[in-house]
């Protein structure tokens, strides 16, 4: 049996940075092709053919197109389960990753975007994510409770949440706090992170080829 074929576009400066390092975590074979932001790649008739809003990251898999974050992450998790990285249907801490999942896109996100654009609250009353003080707190207590989001035990929500938080923390979206800190290193540590890294400087320095001497 032939494995099924992923191709997943990709600019190790956007969000497909998770999916990649996913990819990696899974152990299967896939193809990068990657969409270079400066040439307009993402705007081409081609690429929106695909995925219609021009993001990142997009996947397709055996001619499936499966876009957004959370949803690539449950799909590659649920989809490759020999590597362990999604708890299993019955599992008690499905519920729990499901959580973390969709709190991620659901709340994490946008309550980030009002924080970074400096957006006025609106009434909490309103907004399916209250407001961005509530959600880091909440992030910092789940955080505090394990090693892990749900447990001691990595899964693949761990990957979509190191990687967010890695570039949230760097551009100071998302404070330094000591237990934040101490979970993305743990992230990091994990070989599959060191890999997705280690290409992606590879691909960076292709779109950024350092100056001629």
């Amino acid at each position: 049996m032939t494995t099924p074929a992923l191709t997943l576009y990709h600019n190790p400066r956007s969000r497909s940075a998770s999916a990649r390092v996913l990819l990696e975590a899974l152990g299967v074979p896939y193809e990068v092709k990657l969409v270079d932001f400066a040439a307009g790649q993402t705007r081409t008739p081609e690429f929106l053919a695909i995925n219609p809003l021009g993001k990142l990251p997009t996947l397709v898999h055996d001619g499936a197109v499966v876009t957004e974050q959370v949803a690539i992450t449950i799909y590659l998790a649920d989809r490759f389960p020999a590597a362990g990285l999604a708890p299993a249907f019955d599992h008690p801490q499905r519920g729990p990753y499901l959580r973390w999942l969709a709190f991620y896109a659901a709340c994490f996100e946008p309550a980030l975007m009002d924080h970074a654009f400096k957006r006025a609250p609106i009434d909490p009353a309103t907004a399916p994510w209250r407001d961005y003080d509530t959600v880091i707190e909440t992030l910092v207590a789940q955080l505090s409770r394990a090693d892990y989001l749900v447990g001691d035990t990595l899964t693949a929500a761990d990957l979509l949440w190191g990687t967010g938080l890695r570039w949230t923390t760097e551009f100071g979206i998302v404070p330094k706090l000591p237990v934040i800190v101490a979970y993305l290193e743990r992230v990091a540590a994990y070989p599959a992170v060191i890999r997705a890294a280690s290409l992606d400087a590879a691909l960076t320095a292709q779109i950024d080829p350092p100056a001629a001497p």
